[in-house]
């Protein structure tokens, strides 16, 4: 019998998107099964101004819905991109050379009096290991 480990991560795709960071990990089941942990980490900053945290969003996707989600996000994007966006640039983004931050002009909140705090975590492990859920 093998034994899971809590959390462990099996396989894990990370993609920055804008603000945005998305994980895409593979874990293991108990009953020796895997399924998708798709998260959505974004930086927000305090109220108070003092400093920030990761806000996160989590959804989980079983083996046996795959074929069905990946079929229906496709239409969806597809949908998108077609009929409601047609003259829409998707492509403008995906040069993954290109450092969102600097394309982007900062926005800073009027309550901030502090310059944002510099990242603590030297690895993305260290990032999800901190991230409040």
């Amino acid at each position: 019998m093998n034994i899971v480990k809590e959390n462990q991560i099996v396989y894990s795709q990370r993609i920055r998107a804008g603000r945005r960071t998305y994980f895409i990990d593979v874990k293991p089941t108990r009953a020796d099964d895997y399924y998708i942990s798709i998260t959505e980490s974004k930086r927000c900053y305090r109220d108070d101004g003092d400093g920030f945290y990761y806000e996160k969003h989590k959804i989980l996707l079983y083996k046996e819905d795959f074929n069905k989600v990946a079929e229906g996000l496709q239409q969806v994007i597809q949908h998108v991109k077609q009929e409601l966006m047609p003259d829409y640039d998707f492509e403008a983004f995906d040069n993954p050379d290109d450092d969102y931050e600097q394309q982007q002009p900062e926005k800073t909140p009027s309550f901030k009096s502090k310059k944002p705090q510099e990242d603590k975590y030297d690895s993305f492990d260290e990032i999800r290991e901190n991230l409040k859920w």
